[in-house]
């Protein structure tokens, strides 16, 4: 049982449910599901870690292209934000890719990454404006205005 746990992940993990659901306790992995259960909560800490830095920039990037310099073919001063998004979606791609059973969880740490995403946009971005320009909380929607899909489209920006 141990080997499949690391040759197989899938197939160990529909092994472990069906025995639970037999009610073969004393079959159970336990010591692979305790790390498996050990690392979930982790793994919802890094995908909402990364859906932060990933909308932080994507509000960053609409702001300068939306509201400061709109009649800029490319915005001034957004490639490294351009690169940060890219790399992020790779990251959060690959880690639901690993980890499948968060992708139902998407949308709930989708909604807990928003604000402090929202703030440190706001905050970024009152570094460069002129006073008369500062950013407020209002600057920006209350909830997050794109969907988890097209933030990871590979060549989305808003």
């Amino acid at each position: 049982m141990n080997n499949l746990y690391h040759t197989d992940r899938y197939q160990w993990i529909e092994q472990q449910k069906q025995l639970f659901r037999n009610g073969q306790y004393d079959q159970l992995d336990i010591d692979n599901l305790f790390w498996e259960i050990e690392g979930m909560g982790s793994e919802l800490g890094a995908l909402e870690h990364r859906l932060t830095t990933l909308i932080h920039h994507l509000l960053k990037y609409d702001y300068q292209q939306r509201v400061l310099n709109p009649a800029l073919h490319e915005p001034y001063n957004c490639w490294d934000w351009i690169t940060t998004i890219r790399r992020t979606r790779l990251a959060i791609n690959k880690l639901i890719k690993k980890n499948p059973h968060i992708k139902p969880q998407i949308n709930e740490q989708l909604a807990e990454a928003y604000p402090d995403a929202k703030k440190l946009a706001i905050d970024d971005m009152n570094q460069y404006v002129q006073p008369h320009q500062r950013l407020t909380a209002n600057s920006f929607p209350s909830a997050c205005p794109w969907t988890y899909d097209q933030m990871v489209q590979e060549d989305w920006l808003p």
